[in-house]
């Protein structure tokens, strides 16, 4: 029989593998007919391995690994008693798992996959028992390799950044979550004990020692490991990886102040061997103690200053730390920051009782919460449904929290003296709260890094801004005001052409960043520290790049502020249609339409100035110069005079209006010098970028115009007509936008009962009353007053205060009106 093996076939080939393969599968039971061919099919398959190691061509390897099952497997095992003492080709595969050839690391990967998910008990034990569980224990040690090359990068970067190191950090990167996302595979095998060992390895080995350490303890070595590689880590690990125990114990963490008690003369630096990684020995003989200050009952009813603490404060816990670098990191913490709370939001894996110690369980979920609390009977009636937390809630979250710092000292030998720390999850929430408007406040931090935090602010605060104090909305007001006076300088800038286009595609994005259930994914980004221009001085380049900046945070600040007034979000800003042109204006008259002039089209030369321009050296010509604007577009036209048609020229050159710079040079006062902008810019026009807001391109260089006119007065009066026309422009897009600005500082102008008083405040308050918020807006020359009425009676004042109103006093307005003043 296995003579025809052979046949019209290439021996050494893939597919006589597979039919080897498949004959062998075939086989049930070995018996004196056909064993004979099992044997000499197992010796031509192990001559077609050698022969494909030798030739390297892993295909032969992977056709062997993707058949194994239950069945096929136990050809591959010596087993005694029904346990398995010998598998070659497991225990010869994984001394390869390491090979610096990634694509050794990827076939040996995919034959421990195969073999984990064949679900033959026997052979899960076998992998499990010592010493092969030591093969897990060498991922993770293998894996903390690769984050510590990965944290050197990042330094070299802060350090250099060039091109290649950029490229470098990308492909740790992928190293990186290509691993992880082996350890994911590998946990989802179901294999009992592999999910076991890999938590203990990630926590004990990489985790507790280095990653959070790194959050607030300065290294003493040379081989400090960064908090931005950190936080990169940590979101990757709790993304990719999916296991709850491990995502919960490192949330417990989270709330405790972090501190290294080194034994036996250990220097205090994340355990770090001079080789830059800990060795076995060395975790051992590591432990971490968490020591809580904050636990006292003060810490409950009164936020955590920031402002007063720097970012190594030992007071801090991890998660207040996550918070300060919120306020008062730069740009790259405080995205990696946003992009922690963002993951543990989203990682299923974790309790909801988690979330809510945190401070940021979704205002959804927590009224389900309560609403279920309420519908079974474990709360007090309609004052529990409708409290923002409960004894009920307060008791989940301890224990549950409880329960994993225990097992933080129990089982990982990490010392937590937290005392009720879950006791008022209301208090982290407002400091969560506190964290993200003061953010927006701040004027140093990306557009992108706020649209993380709006992102953040929104699943918080689905509905409205009802959870606001008078505080966070103040801020609020601040914000919006200081965005809004960037934009209308940015009207008068370079760009204002663009500036409606720029503003309509951002405000559809954000609305979609913000609202969106989940966030982008792309966490390289916080590696990659974000420059806002790339090119060097004052160019039209970098003004675009600003101009769009200023776009983003005003479009951020403007949806914020319309969903904490607890309105829907349009699709589309809220803007002026395009006036009618009048038809005195200087490009009606000169015949230019809505397309505007272009090389070779006829125009009337009104009010033109004869002007002369060498765009070559030696080569001086004679034009016709000529500033239009029409709407929000303008232009600066160049025409040559039509020698037999008087007062009518040929347009030969055009340029953009805006950002001309124009200035009589001040020792020629004949010379008028302009700056010539290029006409769209490459990461808002989508022909020339691709996707839109993708990686920039390169800066694109102004030009520059020298018009020499015969005498002062014509260089003058080209001067006042091109700053005419800049003028006019401007006032259209200012005209078009204005709508955007209406609500000006009205944050109190909708429904002042849904606004709750001061966190801080220590008052309670009746289920009978109702809240009247008033504020005056003295920055902005006007009041804003809330009101609310009752049987046609107003209350207004002039004054910020909140108003506790008994049902009796408001009832009592059906027959007196009554005006509250301060």
């Amino acid at each position: 029989m296995w003579f025809s093996f052979w046949r019209s076939r290439d021996r050494f080939s893939l597919e006589q593998l597979r039919y080897l393969i498949d004959q062998l599968v075939k086989v049930q039971i070995v018996n004196e007919v056909n064993k004979d061919f099992v044997i000499e099919a197992i010796r031509s398959i192990a001559e077609l391995i050698i022969w494909g190691d030798q030739n390297d061509d892993s295909a032969f390897f992977e056709a062997i690994s993707g058949t194994l099952d239950k069945n096929t497997i136990s050809l591959l095992v010596k087993a005694q008693n029904d346990e398995i003492v010998s598998f070659p080709l497991y225990v010869e595969a994984i001394q390869f798992a390491f090979h610096e050839e990634s694509m050794i690391r990827t076939a040996v990967r995919n034959l421990t996959l195969n073999i984990y998910i064949a679900g033959d008990d026997s052979v899960n034990r076998y992998v499990t028992s010592a010493p092969h569980a030591e093969y897990f224990l060498n991922l993770v040690t293998f894996f903390r390799k690769q984050c510590i090359d990965l944290n050197r990068l990042v330094s070299d970067a802060t350090k250099n950044p060039s091109q290649e190191i950029t490229s470098s950090i990308l492909d740790a990167v992928h190293e990186i979550e290509d691993s992880l996302y082996y350890f994911s595979d590998v946990i989802s095998a179901g294999i009992l004990d592999v999910g076991r060992l890999m938590t203990d390895n990630l926590l004990l080995l990489l985790i507790f020692p280095i990653l959070l350490p790194s959050l607030t303890i300065q290294t003493a070595n040379d081989m400090q490991f960064g908090a931005v590689t950190s936080l990169y880590l940590l979101c990757c690990i709790l993304r990719m990886v999916k296991i709850k125990d491990m995502a919960n114990v490192i949330v417990a963490a989270l709330f405790c102040s972090l501190a290294f008690l080194p034994k036996s003369g250990a220097k205090p630096n994340g355990c770090l061997s001079a080789h830059g990684f800990p060795h076995e020995s060395e975790v051992n003989s590591c432990s971490l103690r968490f020591d809580d200050r904050n636990s006292s009952s003060s810490s409950h009813t009164n936020p955590v200053d920031f402002m007063e603490t720097d970012g190594h404060d030992s007071r801090l816990t991890l998660r207040e730390t996550l918070l300060y670098y919120v306020t008062r990191g730069n740009d790259v913490l405080v995205f990696g920051s946003l992009c922690v709370l963002a993951t543990l939001l989203q990682t299923k894996e974790l309790d909801e009782s988690m979330l809510d110690a945190l401070g940021i369980l979704p205002q959804r979920k927590q009224h389900k919460k309560l609403l279920l609390e309420a519908l079974v009977g474990e709360g007090p009636g309609e004052e529990q449904l409708f409290s923002l937390e409960s004894n009920s809630m307060r008791e989940s979250i301890g224990s549950e929290l409880n329960g994993y710092l225990k097992k933080l000292k129990d089982k990982y030998g990490v010392e937590c003296s937290c005392q009720d720390v879950g006791a008022s999850p209301r208090v982290h929430r407002f400091q969560v709260l506190d964290a993200l408007v003061s953010l927006f406040a701040r004027s140093n931090i990306s557009a992108e890094t706020l649209w993380k935090g709006g992102w953040l602010l929104r699943q918080l605060l689905p509905y409205s801004g009802a959870e606001f104090n008078s505080d966070h909305l103040n801020l609020l007001n601040d914000s919006y005001r200081n965005s809004a006076s960037a934009l209308l300088e940015e009207v008068r800038g370079s760009w204002p052409d663009l500036l409606i286009i720029v503003l309509c595609d951002e405000w559809k994005r954000c609305k979609r960043a913000i609202e969106t259930s989940s966030p982008r994914k792309e966490l390289e980004s916080i590696l990659l520290s974000s420059q806002l221009s790339s090119a060097e001085g004052e160019s039209s380049f970098t003004a675009g790049e600003r101009m769009c900046e200023s776009v983003k945070v005003f479009v951020l600040l403007h949806q914020v502020q319309t969903f904490s007034l607890g309105r829907a979000l349009p699709d589309q800003p809220p803007i002026n249609p395009p006036a009618p042109v009048s038809e005195n204006v200087r490009a009606k008259t000169a015949g230019i339409d809505a397309s505007g002039p272009k090389p070779g089209n006829e125009l009337k030369l009104v009010d033109a100035v004869p002007c002369r321009i060498a765009f070559e050296r030696g080569k001086e010509r004679h034009f016709c110069f000529l500033p239009i604007s029409l709407g929000m577009s303008g232009w600066v036209v160049l025409a040559e005079e039509l020698p037999l048609k008087q007062h009518y020229g040929v347009v030969r050159v055009a340029a953009p209006l805006a950002g001309s710079n124009p200035r009589i040079d001040t020792k020629h006062p004949r010379w008028l010098h302009l700056r010539i902008r290029p006409s769209t810019l490459p990461f808002v026009d989508p022909s020339k970028s691709g996707a839109y807001g993708k990686a920039k391109t390169k800066a694109l260089v102004d030009g520059r115009w020298t018009l020499a006119f015969r005498d002062e007065e014509s260089c003058k009066s080209a001067l006042s007509m091109i700053l005419e026309e800049i003028n006019l422009q401007s006032n259209e897009v200012e005209r078009r936008i204005k709508p955007l600005f209406d609500m000006g500082s009205a944050v109190y102008t909708s429904n002042p009962s849904s606004h709750q008083p001061d966190s801080s405040s220590s008052c309670t308050t009746p289920s009978n009353s109702f809240f009247v918020t008033i504020d005056t807006c003295c920055r902005s020359g006007f009041t804003a007053i809330n009101h609310r009425e009752c049987a046609g009676v107003r209350f207004s004042c002039t004054k910020t205060k909140w108003f506790h109103l008994k049902a009796s006093m408001w009832y009592s307005c059906n027959k007196t009106k009554r005006e509250l003043l301060v």
